[in-house]
């Protein structure tokens, strides 16, 4: 057996004895789907940045800078932005409000914060939706590495990789997908980096490849994308920078991550490791992509090129360590996307809609039955009828960011924000961006996508019911630096939901908060 096929299975062995090992350790449902709301600083980072980062950085973003050259680092410059914006606006008032609503999903939060069960149905249909393409997209990243690796068909390499991946994140929840991508999101960075360096180097340097592309089509180097089929398209760029830059605040299954945080304080510590993840991170497989110009002149599928170029550059057992990075990607947002999936078919539809009295038992039950659902329509999807990563990533992206960026950031930033705002906001901004991706406009869809939803946002927020003063209160409360939660909230397990005016009843009663969120 090759040395590469030993060290991946190695490395599917180890995630899946994570995902054992968590089991034994979830107790309830906010434990399988939040963590227990105690993920450290460390940990909240990279699980944050490595969801969000996806199969899509080793295989679209390589492939786009392969085909309109330095062009496409204008996706980078908003990337590496985009986790610290994130963080930075979202973190602690997000974890903090959560919790006072006592909310275990971002949807109950969405509906408990506008006050409208309306805001539930939309909500979770526009997630169901927009992580249905994303998952499909990792799941052919999936294929696409292990059949390189082993030299299979697509849909043998499909199965095994996507089983991996449903196993372990069936099994361990939340605490099994933060640990892994812990793990994955060091082996990222390490990959990456030693990969880059090497195919610079070869080159004979920046300055030597940037010869070299102009030697081949000059345009390789403009702003304007090769060919200069970008030039003047200001729109273009525009979602090209801010899709990724605030496209992150509107993602559901990142949003998540700031809930599970230990405590509202660890954002700050978080937002530290994630820019230096970040910054190491970000720009290498746009420039691999570059580098692939020149020395894969003759590539047959251009999302191969960090692949193949593993192979050239590392001998094989080094390689295997790079394809496992790309796997660790895959996964990391794969696990994420599969439990956040799972977290509004139960707790959103079936537990608040369905089934009220359901018990603990019932509702990790669902949970993990959908992601099973989930996983075997996506590989059926994927085997029968593929389309491209990088498409099926900016378009569910697109949509999802377009949907709820205003609504989470108002959320907590604009007390007056309601739920005619946010459902117009949902409504019209996701839709925006689906009818322009749909005729042909997907280059500058999240442009107008988010300028529609900030509009109809603040517009629609002036109609229909007010913000309550309870809520309000709530908002402030999220707000103060040195905000105190009472003790009954403090535990905010699933096990107490129950009514929607619980949280602000407690609220309003606790004359005296005395314990730090």
């Amino acid at each position: 057996m090759r040395i590469e096929v030993i060290v991946l299975f190695a490395y599917f062995i180890g995630m899946i004895g994570v995902g054992i090992y968590w089991n034994k350790r979830a107790k309830s449902s906010e434990d399988y789907m939040l963590g227990g709301r105690g993920m450290g600083p460390f940990i909240t980072a990279l699980t944050l940045q490595t969801t969000a980062m996806s199969g899509y950085m080793f295989m679209g973003g390589p492939a786009l800078a392969y085909s309109i050259g330095w062009f496409a680092l204008f996706y980078a410059v908003g990337d590496a932005g985009g986790g610290i914006v994130n963080i930075a606006v979202m973190g602690r008032r997000m974890r903090r409000l959560s919790q006072l609503l006592d909310c275990i999903s971002p949807i109950e939060y969405l509906e408990k914060r506008y006050e409208s069960k309306k805001i539930k149905v939309v909500a979770s249909v526009i997630t169901i939706f927009g992580l249905a393409g994303y998952i499909l997209a990792q799941f052919l990243a999936a294929g696409k590495t292990l059949a390189k690796l082993f030299d299979f068909p697509l849909a043998p390499a499909l199965i095994i990789g996507v089983g991996v991946i449903l196993f372990y994140t069936f099994v361990g929840g939340y605490f099994a997908v933060a640990w892994t991508d812990v793990i994955q999101g060091i082996i990222m960075v390490s990959a990456v980096i030693g990969i880059l360096i090497l195919s610079v180097n070869e080159i004979g340097g920046l300055t030597a490849l940037n010869t070299k592309l102009a030697a081949i089509d000059p345009t390789y180097l403009s702003v304007w994308g090769k060919d200069l089929q970008y030039q003047g398209a200001w729109g273009v760029i525009a979602s090209a920078v801010l899709i990724y830059l605030i496209g992150y605040v509107g993602l559901p299954h990142v949003v998540i991550k700031h809930m599970a945080m230990e405590s509202p304080k660890a954002a700050k510590t978080t937002l530290l490791y994630a820019t230096v993840w970040n910054q190491l991170f970000i720009f290498s497989p746009y420039i691999l992509g570059i580098c692939g110009i020149i020395l894969l002149p003759n590539i047959a599928d251009k999302e191969m090129v960090i692949p193949d170029l593993a192979f050239m550059m590392f001998p094989g057992f080094v390689a295997a360590i790079v394809l496992t990075a790309i796997m660790s990607a895959i996964m990391s947002t794969v696990a994420a996307l599969l439990l956040l999936t799972g977290t509004v078919w139960s707790i959103d539809l079936y537990k608040r809609g369905i089934n009220p009295g359901a018990s603990d038992k019932q509702v990790v039950f669902m949970s993990r039955l959908s992601i099973f659902v989930v996983g075997v329509v996506g590989i059926t999807i994927a085997i029968l009828n593929p389309p491209g990563i990088f498409m099926l990533v900016i378009f569910s992206f697109g949509v999802m960011a377009c949907s709820f960026m205003a609504p989470f950031f108002c959320a907590i930033w604009w007390r007056k924000a309601n739920a005619t705002g946010a459902l117009a906001s949902m409504v019209l901004g996701g839709g925006t961006n689906l009818v322009m991706t749909a005729m042909g406009y997907g280059d500058s869809a999240f442009f107008a996508g988010a300028i529609v939803s900030i509009i109809a946002m603040i517009v629609g927020s002036q109609f229909g019911k007010k913000t309550t003063p309870e809520m309000i209160a709530l908002i402030d409360k999220a707000a103060a630096k040195n905000a105190k939660v009472a003790p009954k909230l403090q535990t905010a397990s699933s096990k107490h939901l129950a009514s929607e005016g619980k949280a602000i009843a407690q609220f309003i009663r606790s004359r005296e908060l005395t314990t730090t969120c």
